[in-house]
């Protein structure tokens, strides 16, 4: 029964139609609570992005992409001092639907006014190409994203991703290394180190010291310029620890605009370069002479004419034409009187010490980017010769400042590093290559090549500078250039208890007016190496010992510098004061 409102009277309806409306009513029923129920999945699916999925939508899953949240910030590089050298960013990427594009021309257009990266014509390209996924522009700026989100178009869509960034740019572009713009390290720290930063976490420290860094790009910077050299390299090792605290090379890069370096800009000179390093490597075969017993500081050979050897003849740049101690030998950069001394001592000697310097090796040190050294196979007696004062074998300038470390340090060679240690009291590993007795008397020859030898250039008051010269014609094709060298200088400071090796070698300078044509190690590199230790020192709180004069050590030089008198080297330089 029911009640007609209509008329104000009562109803009578029939069982079956009384069925009916039962019906109608259960149905009705599940209707709505179908309806409820999706309703409800709707606002949790709602609540689900807006409360724990906030961030951009990853692409599809066809496109190969990762979305930026599901994966950790590649984990930031610093220097020794907590300075950033490579942070990773969160920035969005913009894409499009191609197929949901309704007029390609007319977005093109818009995009292109916000984007001054893109081209109208490309973006028409790729809106029209009927793609589901085409990228417009990979990192975005914020005022960008805006803009482009402000168009409404549903075709338009943003991906988070991470960029790399390199607050320093240049300043260590080789060593640092860059990723690519899938933030995959491809070079240097970056890619050693791959697995580690892509894990995020605590920052990678490292060894370098932006502030020497700087010192040293800009005073080698300087230099390569003013002799119009192609390029060169700069090192400071600490001899103590084997931690590389500068390493530069030159021509270098901007990472941040990748896409804008040459091949030449990327080459790490100072790991990857090889190099004969001429006169630098007397500083080892002479060690080798010394250190085996063979060879004493009275020792004397005759360096009056030039030797020859199969085709083959070793002159000397400024000769003595005369006898020669191991003092005078060394102090004036004698290659008669090298060779004559590597050939006393055997055919074995300077190879098998060259071999335990590492002078057959890669460098273990923590970048891909590391040289194979090239030397001779078989190993003759002519090699013995020209390798004692650094023409037939060829190794980076890092092999040098290792090899140099070991020689001033009292004789441990040490394994250089890029990375501070977890534990900064640990011991730096290390091997005996010769005796502290020997270490003392290379390190007063040093003192005495720059007090008043062929480094002069690179005396620094107070400091005590030791160091060697280095020029060497460049091999092109196994033949040398007359007009072409490799020209450098090797510096140890202070020199009365060595603390830093400092390497400046330049890339085939050319001589000028001031250097009277010359274009040797002396002039080009040895004033790279004073110039940094007279900033680096005293920023560094080293003080200087004004009682080390030049006129002293001179003074301390005279026994070498007249004709040759037996046992006159030997008061002098068998103390280390």
């Amino acid at each position: 029964m029911a009640f007609d409102l209509f008329h104000g009277r009562k109803l009578t309806i029939s069982g079956t139609q009384a069925q009916m409306l039962e019906q109608a009513r259960l149905r009705l029923v599940w209707v709505v609570m179908v309806m409820m129920m999706g309703y409800i999945a709707i606002i949790l699916r709602m609540g689900d992005l807006c409360l724990l999925h906030h961030k951009s939508m990853s692409l599809p899953a066809n496109n190969g992409a990762v979305a930026a949240n599901e994966k950790p910030l590649r984990a930031s590089i610093v220097d020794r001092n907590g300075n950033l050298l490579a942070v990773s960013l969160r920035m969005a990427s913009v894409y499009a639907n191609a197929k949901m594009v309704h007029d390609p021309a007319k977005l093109a257009q818009k995009l292109a006014a916000i984007l001054p990266k893109q081209t109208t014509g490309e973006l028409f390209k790729r809106l029209s190409s009927g793609k589901g996924f085409v990228w417009i522009q990979r990192f975005i700026t914020p005022k960008q994203e805006y803009a482009i989100n402000a168009l409404g178009d549903p075709a338009i869509r943003f991906q988070e991703e991470q960029r790399r960034i390199y607050p320093d740019a240049n300043l260590a572009a080789q060593v640092v290394g860059y990723t690519d713009i899938d933030s995959h390290g491809i070079a240097g720290i970056e890619k050693f180190f791959n697995k580690r930063l892509a894990a995020g976490g605590k920052p990678l420290r490292l060894t370098l010291d932006m502030r020497i860094q700087h010192i040293m790009r800009q005073d080698l910077a300087k230099s390569v310029k003013t002799f119009h050299a192609l390029g060169g390299a700069g090192i400071v090792m600490d001899v103590t620890t084997g931690e590389i605290i500068a390493m530069v090379s030159l021509p270098d890069f901007d990472p941040n605009h990748l896409g804008e370096a040459t091949n030449a800009e990327k080459f790490d000179r100072a790991t990857l370069g090889d190099y004969e390093m001429g006169s630098t490597f007397k500083t080892f075969s002479i060690a080798a002479g010394l250190d085996s017993g063979k060879v004493h500081l009275y020792s004397v050979f005759d360096a009056s004419h030039p030797l020859k050897i199969d085709q083959f003849t070793i002159h000397d740049f400024d000769a003595k034409d005369r006898p020669l101690t191991i003092p005078e030998i060394y102090i004036y950069s004698s290659n008669i009187g090298t060779a004559k001394m590597a050939q006393s001592l055997g055919p074995d000697t300077i190879e098998n010490f060259y071999r335990t310097l590492g002078f057959m090796q890669q460098v273990p040190i923590q970048v891909p980017e590391r040289a194979m050294p090239l030397y001779p196979s078989p190993w003759r007696l002519v090699n013995t010769l020209t390798a004692a004062f650094g023409h037939g074998i060829a190794v980076s300038p890092l092999h040098v400042v290792r090899a140099a470390s070991a020689i001033v340090n009292g004789g441990i060679l040490l394994k250089p590093t890029l990375v501070m240690p977890d534990d900064p009291n640990a011991a730096p590993e290390g091997t005996r290559v010769i005796s502290a007795d020997t270490s003392a008397k290379m390190r007063r020859m040093l003192e005495l090549v720059v007090a008043g030898g062929t480094g002069s250039e690179a005396w620094v008051k107070g400091y005590d500078v030791g160091g060697k010269t280095g020029t060497a014609d460049k091999n092109k094709n196994g033949k040398y250039e007359n007009h072409a060298n490799i020209s450098s200088f090797l510096g140890v400071f202070p020199i009365w208890h060595p603390r830093y090796v400092v390497l400046a070698l330049l890339d085939d300078p050319q001589g000028t007016k001031a250097t009277y044509g010359f274009s040797t190690g002396g002039f080009t590199a040895a004033p790279v190496v004073g110039d940094v230790i007279a900033r680096m020192g005293p920023l560094y709180g080293i003080q200087p010992r004004m009682d080390i004069t030049r006129k002293r050590i001179e003074k301390e030089m005279k026994p070498y510098l007249k004709e040759y008198k037996e046992g006159q080297a030997i008061a002098a330089l068998s103390t280390d004061n």
